[in-house]
């Protein structure tokens, strides 16, 4: 049998916080830990943070590098928008196939 390696990570200086979780929060924390994914509430709330700044991060790059590109492409060339009308039409229309794919 393999053994398995945790990573552990170096810490910075921590601060210690005191925070409010309702019920159903404060309970599932408590269930991570309890079997073993985590070894404490604040390695959960570390995953938590890491898990929200990634999320935040690939937000700020699909704004950067696809919204802002199109938004100036608009705004050059105001030629390029669909009107509204057309645009909800062709979502219905996909989602009326798509219904009828199913049905069938």
């Amino acid at each position: 049998m393999g053994v398995i390696e945790r990573k552990v990570f170096p810490m910075a200086a921590s601060q210690k916080r005191t925070i409010s979780l309702p019920d159903e929060q404060a309970s599932y924390i408590d269930g991570l830990v309890k079997s073993g994914s985590y070894a404490s509430a604040s390695e959960v709330v570390r995953a938590g943070l890491r898990a929200l700044r990634e999320r935040d991060d690939a937000v700020e790059r699909w704004l950067r590098e696809e919204v802002v590109p199109v938004a100036a492409g608009v705004q050059a060339d105001p030629s390029r928008l669909m009107p509204a009308n057309a645009a909800f039409d062709g979502v219905r229309s996909l989602h009326a196939e798509r219904r009828k794919g199913r049905k069938a």
